[in-house]
């Protein structure tokens, strides 16, 4: 195998780069988990992720992926059965929903072109229709990562209520936390889910569960069978900072470290880093004379930009030749977009040299490719960052 020099560029929408600091946090020796040090290590991560989900309430953490995070968020609070209201926005929101049914409960699965997000109003006529409230849960996917669309909480939120339905509603943001603005508490979401590996700049390994005080009670008569993901006994064994089963220390190491760099940045800054990125890459797109997957501008995503190939070009092959000639990945296209566009990541530890790296290797990939596009994509990112600094 011959060695390729310089760095390799992730540029997936997770996982994602994990800082120096995060790998010497990583690297600590493993301790007792039975011991006062490392309760006090684990006390100290949950309060610190209760800030990153801007919430007062509990914040539940697995030695799991981000699909155990789904399953939890659905074992605690649901009993076979139970009807739930999902919205088709992209591959990962159709995996939700077909675990959903693998675990017997009945899915309103409502279709999209995959190129918007959750429609409020259609959120609100079907919990209205819903007279004698069957449907449990109301279920959205913040940042769907396979199309780059961002689904506004808020207005989901706001639907519910105007239905004046009892519904739970339950978020994932595994492509969104510690990278786009998530409010759990003041949106009033009672089940959020997330996991390490890409704002959070971690490695893949640990899955998480916010909890609002309606799920905790609904979870109280689920009958959903749990035994690994039941809520209860967990947070009973994490009020004097335990685990009911052995954690991932090295890994709650690394998220103490992640926090803090976090906070030593702020999170409305690491937001607006976010935002500033995305549209500096849309504007390399459009320069390309390329076109961005998602079709509302108000529901664009500052975690990653999917971008559609011109008809009869295959993105596959551009990113194994990317890969091959720049060491770059990029992200592939999932499920029903599949060789039909490609995935650039712009979050977790990243900044405006890695962003022009990533642009620049890019447009080479095109050219090389053979795919047409009118070059100045990298000149129009720079021009906007030039005259929009991080400082101002």
């Amino acid at each position: 195998m011959t060695y390729q020099s310089g760095r390799h560029f992730l540029q997936i929408p997770g996982p994602t780069n994990v800082p120096d600091r995060v790998l010497r946090a990583l690297s600590r020796p493993t301790i007792d988990h039975r011991g006062p040090e490392f309760a006090k290590l684990a006390l100290e991560v949950m309060e610190g992720l209760k800030r990153i989900f801007q919430t007062s309430g509990p914040v539940v953490i697995y030695p799991s992926s981000g699909t155990g995070a789904w399953e939890a968020a659905l074992a605690n609070t649901l009993s076979p059965g139970d009807r739930v209201l999902m919205f088709e926005t992209g591959h990962f929101a159709t995996l939700w929903r077909n675990m959903a049914v693998a675990l017997g409960l009945e899915v309103d699965f409502v279709p999209t072109d995959w190129r918007h997000g959750v429609d409020p109003e259609i959120v609100e006529q079907k919990l209205a229709e819903d007279k004698d409230h069957r449907i449990k849960s109301v279920m959205a996917v913040h940042n769907e990562t396979s199309t780059g669309v961002t689904s506004r909480i808020p207005l989901i939120r706001a639907a519910i209520d105007r239905a004046n339905h009892p519904a739970l509603l339950m978020v994932d943001t595994i492509s969104s936390l510690a990278s786009i603005d998530y409010r759990h508490e003041e949106w009033g979401v009672d089940v959020t889910v997330g996991c390490s590996q890409k704002g959070l700049m971690l490695p893949p390994g640990l899955g998480l569960n916010a909890v609002s005080d309606k799920a905790l009670k609904a979870s109280r008569s689920a009958q959903m069978p749990r035994s690994f993901w039941d809520w209860e006994a967990m947070l009973a064994a994490n009020q004097s900072g335990f685990f009911p089963y052995t954690p991932a220390t090295n890994l709650l190491y690394g998220l103490q470290e992640a926090i803090a760099m976090l906070e030593e940045e702020g999170l409305t800054n690491v937001f607006a880093r976010h935002d500033r990125h995305a549209e500096a890459t849309r504007r390399a797109v459009r320069a390309w004379g390329l076109e961005v997957l998602c079709a509302n501008p108000e529901e664009y995503s500052s975690s990653l930009t999917a971008v559609m190939m011109p008809e009869g070009h295959d993105a596959d092959r551009l990113l194994d030749l990317v890969l091959k000639e720049y060491d770059m990945c990029l992200g592939i296209g999932l499920g029903k977009v599949k060789g039909k566009i490609f995935r650039i990541g712009h979050l977790g530890d990243f900044n405006d040299l890695m962003l022009a790296g990533t642009l620049a290797g890019l447009e080479m990939g095109l050219s090389l490719a053979g795919i047409p596009f009118s070059k100045g994509g990298v000149a129009a990112a720079l021009e906007y960052l030039e005259g929009n600094p991080k400082s101002h």
